[in-house]
């Protein structure tokens, strides 16, 4: 399994930079991590590192080439629980990113739920859950198959945080064979599942994984935050059998996973953590 770092390293900085960044640190692969669509403030003026979905495929290919990375992914993280808006990240960023996707050659485009910011997406049952994600998936998954890309859920909301919640919703959509998991291994234990169990549940689909571990004071937190964006401390030294994930995963169909740790100490002693695990 190789290892790759997410292009969010350092604040208020373009892409470029942070592509030198994950180059420097020694990694061979980044995902595509924040992005939009149509244009943005901070591109022009060089406070974000944030891509466009808009943007010429050609020139986000160059951009990687340039700093000899390869994209192990593509993010489209949505708000699936929200009623439809012109303002919410969803199935159109969804769509965009699979396309993006498709035109670089690169397999996967990741995804999730996320969390409801309304009092309406707060008050849906389990089954509307499962009912209105899927609805917003459907389109998104049918382009993929026809574009050679595959989706993947994964575990950052109150419905795929669980190994029910994540299992009803493939369900939903009839488990077609372009439809998998991106295993988080922070996010499934933050929303109150257990990472190897959860590996074992969903190995033959999980095609991509995201490493993070947290510490022991983040246990209150369980069952009532459904994600987060990256780790604090370093694998191996947190609550989280990460071991116990990687010996799951390790003979899997995962090629890429990615480091979502907080601080160059804490990454680089994650990706030796991992190497000494066997991962390249």
């Amino acid at each position: 399994m190789k290892v790759g770092c997410f292009a969010l390293v350092d604040p208020f900085s373009v892409m470029d930079h942070q592509l030198e960044r994950i180059a420097g640190l020694g990694f061979k692969y980044a995902d595509v991590t924040d992005n939009h669509p149509g244009g943005l403030l901070g591109n022009e003026f060089g406070f974000t590192g944030a891509l466009s979905l808009d943007s010429n495929p050609a020139d986000v290919q160059a951009m990687f080439d340039k700093h000899g990375l390869t994209i192990s992914s593509v993010c489209a993280h949505a708000n699936l629980l929200d009623a439809s808006s012109p303002a919410v990240y969803g199935t159109v960023e969804i769509l965009k990113a699979i396309r993006l996707a498709a035109a670089m050659g690169v397999s996967d485009v990741i995804t999730t739920e996320g969390d409801p910011k309304t009092e309406w997406g707060h008050k849906l049952s389990d089954a509307e859950r499962v009912f209105i994600v899927a609805e917003k998936l459907y389109e998104p998954v049918r382009l993929a198959r026809a574009l050679g890309v595959r989706v993947l859920l994964e575990p950052h909301g109150i419905l795929t945080d669980s190994i029910d919640g994540m299992q009803a919703i493939l369900d939903k959509l009839d488990n077609p064979d372009n439809l998998g998991v991106n295993m988080d291994t922070g996010n499934s234990w933050l929303g109150g599942a257990d990472p190897v169990e959860m590996a074992k549940a969903f190995k033959e689909i999980i095609w991509h994984v995201h490493w993070k571990d947290l510490p022991a004071d983040w246990e209150a937190k369980r069952g009532t935050m459904y994600g987060c964006g990256f780790g604090p401390i370093a694998l191996d030294e947190g609550v989280i059998d990460i071991a116990g994930v990687f010996e799951v995963l390790k003979d899997g169909n995962a090629e890429y996973s990615t480091l979502e740790v907080g601080g160059d100490d804490n990454m680089l002693k994650s990706y030796t953590y991992l190497k000494s695990l066997g991962a390249e």
